[in-house]
Order: C-alpha cells, then structure tokens, then sequence
C-alpha cells in the first residue's frame, strides 16, 4: 500500500438540499421554502469556493502498548486512551490521515454571522463540516479497496477530540506529515486551520474489523462521527 492524495470538485460530494435540511432540524411538513432557497444558493457557491484535499500516509513502524492504552508510531508515542485502543490494537499498519475543505467556507461563515446573519452562518458552518466528512469518507473508501486489494481490512476513522483522545496530540500527529499536501495548520491549543478540517488514524491488517456502531462505546453526543458511514 502506497501513501495517497487526493484533491475533489465539490460536485465529487454530493452533497444535497435535504442533507442540509435534515442537520438543520427541518421536518417533511414544515414551512422551508426561504430556507431550501438559501441552502441551494450557499450549495452553489460552495462549489467555486472550496478547496477539498485529502492524505493518507502508511505506516508499518507500530507498537502496541496494552498498560497504558497507547501506541508508537514510527518512534511517536500517541496516549489514544482505551477506546481508540481497543479497536486498532490488531492492526499491522496504520494510516494517518487529513482531509480539508478548505478555508473559504469557514471566513464566510464567520463573516455572515459577525454581519447577524446567522442562519446564512449556520448554513455555510454545516455546508464546510458536511464537505470535510464527505472527503474523509471518499478517502477512508479508497483506503479501504486498497487494503482489500491484498487482502487486508481496515478499521473505523478515529481524530484527536474524540473517544478520550485528547486533541492536542494533533501536534504530534503533524510531525509525521512531511508533506502536508493539505496545507493545514495548528494553532497552539491544537485547533486545525482550515478549521473546516479532519486528521486522524485508521489501522488495517488482517485481524482488524470496521463496526458499525460503535457510538454506544463513548457518551459524547455532539461527536461528528455519531451515526455516520454504514
């Protein structure tokens, strides 16, 4: 298996007026005419404005470590606490990945909502967390037929923030991109930039399972990955 880049039209997405409608709590029956409108016109600009990029670079150098819950990834020690632990712990490599939609949906958010605009603000801050996911999923897909391709399987997609791993190991995540094809950038407290933006750590070998629900492993209600992907 090859490290991998990927960059994507947004049309690659598919993202739809309904998807959008659904996260922003809108029923069949209610009233959305303004608000089908707004979406489909923010969709629209979406599609010049942003620029989706993905990466994924494998790794075979992998230690596990059961006592502490954590693994060594080429001399890297990651602290990814027992349930991150607990699903890749079978895996012979490893890929770290990051994915972005870019930085022109979030300044617009931003902008919209300094202006009072909130529900355009809204809108666009969905539109960019939907598009990010989305890549990841394109990426996590390719991953996925590679690995089957030599008769390998891979796990679910785990980021620093969730699941008790605590976000700033982002930093040293980061060190083991050379090339950050996806132009991403840490703040110091580990907040990415673009923050439209997903990095992460998938494991793949023979003896590792992709499940599909796993939510009821962890209580955080607002994860992104919540009943997402199969």
């Amino acid at each position: 298996m090859k490290n991998k880049t990927f960059q994507f039209d947004f049309k690659d997405l598919n993202l739809t007026v309904s998807q959008i409608e659904n996260i922003l709590g809108f029923n069949e029956d209610d009233d959305r005419e303004f608000v089908t409108d707004l979406i489909e016109e923010l969709l629209k600009e979406s599609e010049d404005i942003s620029k989706i990029k993905a990466q994924y670079s494998i790794f075979n150098d992998v230690k596990f470590y059961n006592e502490n819950k954590s693994v060594e990834i080429n001399n890297v020690v990651f602290n990814i606490k027992k349930i991150v632990f607990n699903q890749i712990k079978k895996s012979d490599s490893v890929a770290i990945f990051l994915c972005t939609a870019g930085e022109e949906i979030g300044l617009r958010s931003r902008k919209a909502m300094q202006e009072r605009d909130m529900l355009r603000g809204y809108i666009y801050d969905v539109i960019g967390s939907e598009a990010v996911e989305a890549t990841a999923d394109f990426m996590q897909d390719d991953l996925e037929k590679a690995a089957k391709s030599i008769d390998l399987k891979i796990t679910n997609r785990y980021s620093p923030g969730y699941c008790d791993w605590n976000v700033a190991e982002q930093h040293k995540l980061f060190t083991l991109f050379s090339d950050n094809f996806c132009g991403i950038r840490l703040t110091d407290s580990a907040l990415m930039n673009p923050e439209k933006s997903v990095s992460g750590i998938i494991g793949i070998g023979e003896n590792v399972r992709f499940n599909p629900y796993t939510c009821g492993m962890c209580d955080m209600k607002d994860c992104i990955y919540r009943e997402k992907r199969k």
